[in-house]
């Protein structure tokens, strides 16, 4: 048995003479939608595989396949004779174009084999002398294919092909299957006592060989260990051995690159602290040097972690580098992305890629000094100077915790004064960029997969959210939409309990809860403590310290929003301190329905109301007349009483959704669930008990309590005492409730299922709707359902990046997505 081993990310290129048994090996090894083969692309382009005339157009197609799929992280197997080197030159160049390895895999059979099998080959329409000419170009590559520019060729023969056995290298910088927690450090330069102090302020146990953490964290180091400061060997003592313990992770930065050429003895400009670590690790013992420099020069660019979610390299990179391999990453993860022009200190001016940054990853990295840590685009720089006098910066992920120890004095003058970041055009917190949401686009959540967001319903959201939506450094969430249960089959019932019930239990939900669904409208409720809280946590310096919102973002009271928040802040004041927080968002119920509504209830359904009671009362006077003297209207008169009668229950039903409000008098909240505060998305931690008894202890004239009760599934009995609770509910008036499972499930569970009453649905369906129930019992539901489990999952995602400090454009992302899956599509040439 042969091992041939290959990059799991790379570009494969099989090398070998017509007939030596290449397309055999592709299809024995590889998976058919690896394998681009030139006949395949020659029969694309001329319906014919063995058109010579197609050729060049050929590999034109097969080239852009190539590149197309290395572009999107896929190993890729080239399936052409590639004996010549312009053909095996122009796939390395993709492969470096894509920044991915290349390996070269030659089957080298003998000419009379492949000629016996050409000539089997009725589709092998070409002479022998085809095979002589491609093997003598083999015999020619051969003695020069390893400096072609593959990472390795691997020449197979005789039984080493048919006993081959493929298999795939992770690359250096995967470490995806690492999901932490973290502690990610800043360059320490040589400051081994402040680093040995901020690893104890992070809960480490330090030795000087080494460290552990009691909750088993590992520390991840961005690089620049050495240089300028008091004790390059002690931090390199230290940091090897946590890395050798398995409770460390180090990244290469430019100065253990710089180290390590100069103890080899290559000629280096000895400057900008180099000279310190020189002459600190001459007064080493002989093996320690030898084992300092294996580690810094083995030392790789960059670490992808979390599941590809955290990527840490010395001066950051950007995303079409993760994972990638090529000299240009690597220059990149070291120096950053410069200008190729030098500041007025003679040191070279960087791009500031990070401001450009739209990756799902978080990037962390330092290289760059600066005065504090800010996050920019979900990358965060740790270089806060503590060499030059600043302090030592390390990150908790994925808490996104900053703890920070100050330096013990200057080690080291800087070249240039330490002074914040600056971009090349810093982001307003307040803006937002249409960049981020414009076209078709794909949002990744960690509880529904990737959600697709088409262009015209994206262009549809942003007319909404730019002409009514409130300040969208406010709108940090959406609700999503509520399906209903499955049709009922119960006379005279179009939604009732029992099918909500099962369709959970067939789910594997156990327990669920069922709320009251409150007559009113659905509402966000973003609350500050303080205006000063709002200023820093959301950047509102307006002196608004919250905002109440629709589920489509739009404000509900214009100016008078501002009394509302702070009647609202006072109603909750005991969950400052009961959830140790200066914020909170709450999913509310706004009540009544009419104090948003009053313009919908009075144009399309009391006028409605008033038609039936005008018209309705003179039809059957006219219709009893007539039965009087004896004509046959009585199936007419029958339908006519029912709508009569119908219409008088629309009317109440709408009536019920109606008080008197003046101003914000009257006005009532029912809040049910806490979505997020400082550092948590408890709408994800925590179950709906926890969630309504914290919120029914609030004691608040503005607030109104959201009644519920929990139902064991597997109980008769419970299930058949919430029916009738919902009965009475609904009979009273009530709307109806919402049946949702008891804790967070994640998955295809729907996160909740409205059950309205008969009563509150002819204000849906309209007063006769009863007369139709055969018909409506034929509604799909399906693409409403879908649609709840998308924007559920889009809410998610919003409200763990919000509770993890994540920018504003990333929240906005799905927070943006669910206001366009909710809008009508518009056609992107308007």
């Amino acid at each position: 048995m042969t091992e041939v081993s290959v990059p799991a990310l790379s570009l494969v290129v099989l090398v070998g003479i017509s007939g030596s048994g290449k397309s055999t090996f592709a299809a024995r090894h590889f998976r058919p939608t690896q394998v681009i083969s030139s006949d395949f692309c020659r029969g694309l382009v001329a319906d014919d595989e063995n058109d010579q005339t197609a050729t060049p157009e050929a590999f034109d197609l097969l080239h852009h396949i190539v590149g197309t799929r290395l572009r999107r992280g896929l190993l890729t197997v080239v399936d052409a004779t590639n004996v010549q080197w312009e053909a095996r030159k122009k796939l390395i160049e993709l492969a470096r174009a894509h920044d991915v390895l290349a390996d070269a895999i030659v089957l080298d059979v003998p000419e009379e084999v492949a000629v016996a099998r050409n000539a089997a080959r009725p589709d092998r329409a070409f002479g022998p002398h085809v095979v002589v000419r491609q093997r003598k170009d083999l015999r020619r590559s051969l003695a020069k294919i390893a400096r072609d520019g593959f990472r390795r060729v691997h020449v197979l023969r005789g039984e080493e092909i048919d006993g081959a056995v493929v298999t795939y290298e992770k690359a250096w910088t995967d470490r995806t299957e690492l999901t932490g927690p973290f502690d990610l450090v800043g360059d320490v330069h040589g400051c081994r006592s402040e680093l040995e102090t901020l690893l104890r302020e992070l809960g480490w146990s330090v030795t000087p060989t080494g460290a552990t953490h009691p909750e088993g964290r590992t520390a991840v180091f961005v690089g620049d260990l050495v240089d300028r400061g008091p004790d390059t060997p002690g931090v390199l003592r230290l940091v090897m051995g946590m890395a050798a313990a398995g409770t460390a992770l180090v990244v290469c930065g430019n100065h253990e690159q710089k180290l390590v050429r100069a103890l080899d003895g290559r000629k280096v400009r000895v400057a900008h602290g180099l000279e310190r670590s020189l002459e600190q690790l001459a007064a080493e013992p002989e093996e320690f040097r030898a084992a300092a420099r294996a580690f810094m020069d083995g030392l790789i660019s960059h670490y992808r972690l979390d599941g590809g979610r955290l990527v840490v390299a010395h001066a950051g990179l950007k995303e079409a580098y993760h994972g990638r391999a090529s000299a240009r990453v690597r220059a990149f993860a070291l120096y950053g992305d410069t200008t190729g022009e030098t500041d007025e200190y003679g040191l070279p001016v960087r791009y500031p890629w990070a401001d450009d940054y739209r990756g799902r990853a978080t990037v962390v990295y330092g290289h760059t000094p600066t005065t504090e840590p800010e996050w920019v685009n979900n990358t965060i720089c740790l270089d806060t100077g503590v060499v030059f006098g600043g302090r030592l910066t390390a990150l908790r992920y994925p808490e996104r915790e900053l703890v920070s120890v100050p330096a013990e004095r200057v080690w080291y003058e800087p070249s240039r004064p330490l002074e914040p970041r600056t971009g090349r055009a810093a982001r307003d917190p307040g803006v937002l960029d249409i960049g981020d949401v414009d076209g078709t686009r794909f949002v990744e959540t960690r509880h529904g997969g990737r959600i697709k967001v088409a262009e015209e319903n994206s262009r549809a959201a942003l007319e909404i959210m730019s002409r009514f939506a409130v300040d969208p450094r406010w709108l940090v969430y959406l609700p999503p939409t509520m399906a209903p249960p499955e049709t009922s089959r119960l006379d005279g019932y179009l939604e009732h309990p029992a099918e909500a019930f099962e369709e959970f239990a067939r789910t594997g939900v156990t327990r669920v809860v069922c709320e009251e669904k409150h007559m009113g409208s659905r509402a966000i409720a973003v609350l500050a403590r303080t205006p000063e809280v709002a200023a820093k946590r959301f950047g509102v310096a307006d002196g608004s310290a919250g905002s109440v919102f629709t589920r489509t973002g739009r404000p509900f009271f214009g100016d008078r929003t501002a009394a509302l928040v702070d009647r609202l802040r006072a109603a909750v004041t005991p969950l400052w301190e009961e959830l140790n927080t200066d914020w909170v968002v709450l999913d509310c119920e706004l009540l009544p329905w009419s104090a948003k509504a009053e313009g919908l209830i009075r144009d399309q359904y009391a006028s409605v109301g008033a038609a039936a009671a005008a018209s309705l009362p003179a039809a059957l006077a006219a219709l009893e007349s007539a039965a009087g003297r004896g004509l046959d209207v009585g199936a007419l008169l029958d339908r006519t009483r029912r709508r009569a009668a119908n219409a008088s229950l629309f009317r109440d039903a709408y009536a019920r959704y109606c008080w008197p409000v003046s101003g914000l008098d009257g006005v009532r909240l029912a809040p049910f669930h806490i979505l997020a505060c400082e550092g948590r998305a408890t709408a994800v931690t925590e179950p709906h008990e926890w969630h309504l008894d914290l919120l029914g202890r609030l004691d608040a004239g503005i607030l109104t309590p959201t009644r519920h009760v929990f139902v064991s599934l597997d109980s008769p009995d419970e299930r058949a005492a919430a029916v009738a609770w919902w009965e009475a509910l609904t009979a009273s008036g009530g709307e109806g409730m919402v049946v949702k499972p008891a804790g967070h499930t994640p998955g295809r569970v729907q996160p909740g299922v409205k059950v309205r009453g008969r009563e509150y649905l002819r204000i849906i369906y309209g007063p006769d709707y009863t007369d139709a129930l055969d018909v409506l019992r034929r509604r799909f539901t399906g693409r409403k359902r879908s649609l709840a489990l998308r924007e559920h999952a889009l809410g998610l995602e919003a409200l763990e990046r919000l509770a993890q400090g994540e920018p504003l454009w990333r929240i906005h992302e799905a927070v943006f997505a669910v206001l366009a899956l909710e809008s009508e599509p518009v056609d992107p040439r308007l």
